[in-house]
């Protein structure tokens, strides 16, 4: 098993470092060979260029940065994100991530229906954190981040690949048993990948 772990959080002593942290030793308890992208650290620049822009439906040849990524995420087949959910959405640097790197002719095809690419991966685990009580994000907002990545994004380019989310809601106040009963939680649906 080939497990991608993408973290999308700038400080590296968050919460969301932790989960990441938790999520790779479980992964590895697995048998899985881990790659982590800590897209901070690795000074992932999240904006879609131009030249990429123009090219977006025609062929498009990303530069070897992009490559590399694309490469990254090809050879998975598990994949796990950890990010915090901002204003009940991604973070800009894990957006760009899939506007740049989730890419027509790597991801999918364009057409209707689009046709999907990502045919090797097998599953994908959301893990994010949210100040919000859990009855806000569900029935108020009606869970958006949960809704892009599963429909608009993992349905559309790897729909064989099972998807779970995992919410930590209030996250931000939050003690340590909460914390280790979240993470119990997390290594259970790592186990089920």
């Amino acid at each position: 098993m080939q497990a991608l772990v993408v973290l999308a959080h700038p400080l590296s002593d968050s919460l969301c470092a932790h989960l990441a942290h938790e999520a790779i030793d479980a992964l590895r308890s697995r048998g899985a060979t881990v790659d982590v992208l800590n897209l901070y650290a690795e000074d992932f620049q999240p904006a879609l260029t131009a030249a990429e822009r123009r090219l977006h439906y025609k062929t498009p040849e990303p530069g070897p940065e992009i490559v590399a990524l694309q490469q990254r995420l090809a050879a998975a087949d598990m994949l796990v994100l950890v990010f915090p959910t901002w204003w009940f959405s991604l973070p800009a640097i894990l957006k760009g991530w899939f506007d740049r790197v989730w890419a027509p002719k790597f991801a999918f095809e364009q057409g209707t229906p689009i046709k999907p690419l990502l045919t090797g991966l097998k599953s994908c685990l959301v893990v994010t954190t949210l100040g919000s009580p859990w009855w806000i994000d569900a029935i108020v907002m009606r869970q958006p981040v949960k809704r892009v990545l599963k429909t608009g994004l993992v349905f559309a380019c790897a729909p064989q690949a099972r998807f779970d989310m995992l919410s930590f809601h209030q996250a931000e106040t939050a003690d340590g048993r909460q914390v280790e009963a979240f993470v119990g939680r997390m290594r259970k649906a790592i186990g089920r990948l």
